[in-house]
């Protein structure tokens, strides 16, 4: 891979997390690289504004067309920069395709509404774009993310400025590329690399944005928040989760099996909805986790360009944090399960790890690891299993098995969660909304209720010359 022509000292290294070795620099953006590139956008986005929608649709076609035809160098580029498997990677950049093609159908059906306030008067709302959006995107699915909220901003009639994140730039820089080559006039989509706490702040505090998407973790997203509210700019966050796959007794075990694990070692657990807590029925837990203990077992690990089951971590950095928490995990009192296994001699990587005799306040129980780490606990009625699920301070996802639908739904209305999941882990599609409840995060993706966070509701009242008055 070329290495950018950058500035050594103001560059930034990224890795390949399969080998630990450097694959590329990028610019270490500050201030005055994202006000230029905010300033750019700024300035096309009236262009934006002023095309058709079914014009706007066409161009996004066009960009999914071109997305397509890079699948596969788009592909092994994401696997370079995350260590995910290329599987993995070919469906994210699947992914990002659908996300271009559902807006693209989305862009001419955005609707205003009039308002019947009598007899001689007229009122009317428009959805409007915001002008420029700012998307801080993570490391865990690079493009994906981008493409997930970059998509309704363009179909809403806005320009965009991404931030990536600093481990995993390299998509984003050739998604920018591929924009201009399906068309989109200069300054649609804008991308700064650097760090968060220089591009990253100086972008959410930026008094040129009309609304910005983030998603990571809690702490950055506080900090996110905190620099956004200087002008009040609207925020969108997903910042993680402690999803509880919940089993009861009567579900199908070996279809279970697969689906929590799954659940807790796709992208090697490095997803904000992993289901990394099983919490099953005592009757059936022990057989259970026999069966996943067993599947977890025969997965494959090495680098992402060999395709494996589970890849590296994305950095050592996390590989260290992830870790910890197995240590503390033990410290705790929980017991690990399944069989010791080597690792690769390079690279981040981490065998998936099961734990049983896990309480509730561990916490390895409460706080995410971000890792393929499962916390396992056992619960005797639907009561307990509600009270367990809820018992983080996050709400992101939920898992529910069981034959029972009556349960199953009744479940889904008592826990509380932005996204419920039956018989299925990671189920849903481009058109189903996402996100998540108390510190999982605001706001929602995916769906036409996204176009909500890129748009502002602009009302005109008017008085009709002639016409009847309520005192006439």
């Amino acid at each position: 891979m070329t290495t950018l022509e950058v500035a050594t000292d103001r560059g930034l290294a990224v890795e390949d997390p399969s080998t630990g070795e450097t694959v590329a620099h990028v610019p270490r953006g500050d201030a005055s690289d994202v006000d230029r590139a905010v300033r750019a956008a700024a300035a096309v986005a009236p262009r934006l504004r002023a095309v058709a929608p079914a014009d706007r649709g066409r161009a996004l076609r066009t960009l999914a067309t071109e997305l397509d035809g890079a699948r596969e160098e788009l592909a092994r580029l994401e696997t370079t920069d995350t260590g995910k498997p290329l599987s993995l990677s070919r469906a994210e950049i699947g992914g990002c395709v659908d996300y271009l093609e559902y807006y693209a159908g989305a862009a001419d059906k955005v609707h205003g509404e009039t308002i019947p306030v009598g007899p001689g008067s007229l009122a009317y709302t428009q959805r409007v774009p915001v002008g420029v959006t700012a998307h801080i995107v993570p490391w865990n699915a690079p493009l994906s993310m981008l493409c997930r909220s970059v998509a309704p901003a363009l179909a809403a009639g806005n320009a965009a400025v991404v931030k990536p994140a600093e481990q995993t730039p390299l998509t984003a820089l050739r998604f920018a590329e591929l924009v201009a080559a399906a068309g989109f006039p200069d300054g649609t989509v804008e991308v700064v690399t650097g760090l968060g706490a220089e591009a990253g702040h100086a972008l959410a505090s930026h008094p040129g944005i009309g609304s910005l998407t983030f998603t990571g973790s809690v702490a950055t997203g506080r900090a996110v928040l905190r620099a956004a509210a200087e002008h009040i700019t609207p925020v969108v966050t997903e910042l993680g989760g402690k999803s509880p796959q919940i089993v009861f007794a009567d579900a199908d075990l070996d279809d279970v099996a697969a689906q929590v694990v799954t659940g807790f070692t796709a992208n090697t657990g490095q997803y904000c909805d992993a289901g990394s807590r099983l919490l099953v029925e005592r009757s059936v837990a022990d057989e259970l986790v026999a069966r996943i203990v067993a599947r977890t077992d025969a997965l494959t690990l090495g680098p992402g360009t060999d395709d494996p089951d589970l890849g590296p971590l994305v950095s050592a950095e996390h590989r260290a944090r992830v870790l910890d928490y197995t240590s503390i995990g033990t410290a705790e009192g929980a017991v690990p399960v399944g069989t010791p296994r080597e690792l690769p001699e390079r690279g981040y990587f981490v065998a998936p790890t099961i734990f049983t005799g896990v309480r509730p306040e561990m916490r390895i129980a409460t706080e995410e690891i971000f890792g393929p780490v499962l916390a396992v606990l056992g619960f005797d009625d639907e009561d307990e299993a509600v009270r367990l699920a809820d018992a983080t301070d996050y709400g992101l996802g939920t898992g529910i098995h069981t034959r029972d639908i009556d349960r199953a739904l009744r479940v889904a209305d008592r826990v509380d969660a932005g996204y419920v999941m039956i018989n299925e882990y990671f189920g849903g599609t481009t058109a189903v909304p996402f996100g998540g409840t108390k510190l999982s995060g605001t706001g929602r993706e995916r769906g036409l209720v996204a176009l909500d966070s890129y748009l502002t509701l602009k009302t005109v009242v008017t008085r009709i010359a002639g016409g009847q008055q309520w005192n006439s």
